[in-house]
């Protein structure tokens, strides 16, 4: 009787249509949120802006998250998903095309601020349309697949707007990515169903006080402190490679953001590949994660290291930032959703997202901030470097 709802559900075709729109909406949604990296050279030279305003504005649009995650995850645990994304995705529309229309560097952190209020459904829907529609024997997968839409989507921003923003500047990029964020909200919510026998929906919100001791579950350290330093790393990488090889190297902004590209769309096929381990790894899903922390370390440790820079050699080691620095998410969320009690999936997602918000709206311009004070990117990396190998140390002997 326990299983029925399981075996029903992958009986069900449908449940690969629910992935592909679930996929998507993050798609769509990340294509400009997630690819204002790409626009970082392009945007300083038309506004004369430094390292941190650059990371400002990248910590403006993840900026509402810290707790409109939370408010997302909790609705979603009420409210039809389809609802919560498509009027998310209506928001973040109508805030990137007013960003494209903003006079000062003022209005437009306003905007991303509100556009950010919009992204806080579209994590924790997708992410929760998947977990109800997937066994937990293909729960890790299926979640690599939905979870890979924001490396692609910021693999293709990093493609596609500043090609735009040659042509039309800045302000058509953003125009562009106002249009394919309304595209990918009103394809979700025109054609997402849930499944009949999804988990029941809250009649009240619980006391706050009992949605925060979900903090306090067994193995919440082997999510938090992972999904904290990693994402700073994710958020470093995306923001400011770049400009940092642009600076360190002597190469021309369009190699930095090939770079850039290289790695998020490896990232975009490591959420898919270590998923897949995951489900399969003969010591659970921690250990595709603990080995992408491993990987990082190395690899942050190789990058800094390196005295000069070849495209090639510069594209190898991106790839393999990339695969790992992006691919950890994929078995990250699947291990979240199996850890949260029956009817907390939503709240439980939106949670642990929130934490890992903070890192993201404070590593950006913390780390713009060390640049602009060093004259170097290096003493940033070797910061997320040491971090990430001290929660590599601790969540070991977890």
């Amino acid at each position: 009787m326990t299983h029925t709802p399981a075996i029903t559900k992958l009986a069900d075709p449908y449940r690969w249509t629910a992935l592909a729109l679930a996929t998507w909406a993050q798609v769509a949604g990340c294509f400009l949120m997630q690819g204002l990296g790409a626009l970082g050279p392009q945007m300083q030279r038309a506004m004369g802006l430094n390292a941190a305003k650059i990371g400002l504005l990248s910590s403006s649009a993840q900026l509402a998250p810290i707790i409109g995650l939370l408010v997302a995850g909790e609705l979603l645990d009420r409210f039809s998903e389809r609802l919560i994304v498509g009027l998310g995705a209506a928001m973040v529309s109508a805030s990137i095309f007013a960003a494209s229309r903003a006079e000062s560097y003022t209005a437009l952190l306003a905007c991303l601020v509100v556009a950010s209020i919009g992204y806080s459904s579209v994590q924790p829907g997708g992410g929760k349309a998947v977990a109800s529609w997937f066994a937990p024997n293909q729960r890790g997968l299926a979640m690599g697949v939905r979870q890979a839409g924001l490396p692609l989507g910021a693999a293709l921003g990093t493609l596609i707007l500043p090609a735009v923003a040659q042509l039309r500047d800045w302000r058509g990029a953003f125009a562009l990515g106002a249009l394919v964020a309304l595209l990918g909200g009103l394809s979700f919510a025109a054609l997402y169903r849930a499944p009949a026998e999804g988990a029941p929906r809250l009649a009240e919100f619980p006391p706050l006080s009992e949605r925060l001791a979900l903090l306090r579950l067994p193995g919440m350290r082997r999510i938090l402190l992972p999904g904290v330093t990693l994402v700073s790393l994710q958020f470093a990488l995306s923001v400011y490679l770049p400009l940092d090889v642009r600076d360190r190297f002597a190469l021309p902004a369009e190699t930095g953001v090939a770079a850039l590209f290289a790695a998020q769309a490896a990232g975009a096929v490591g959420r898919i590949v270590l998923a897949f381990w995951s489900d399969h790894s003969d010591h659970g899903r921690y250990f595709p994660l603990q080995a992408s922390m491993a990987a990082l370390v190395a690899g942050t440790a190789a990058y800094v290291a390196l005295p000069a820079a070849s495209p090639a050699l510069l594209y190898a080691l991106a790839l393999w930032l990339g695969f790992f620095g992006f691919g950890w998410y994929g078995p990250w969320i699947a291990l979240v959703s199996e850890t949260a009690p029956p009817g907390r999936i939503g709240f439980m997602i939106g949670l642990v997202m929130a934490v890992n918000q903070i890192a993201v709206v404070l590593a950006p311009p913390l780390f713009g901030w060390l640049r602009d004070a060093s004259g170097s990117f290096v003493f940033g990396w070797l910061l997320l470097t040491a971090a990430s190998a001290a929660a590599l140390a601790i969540t070991r002997r977890g």
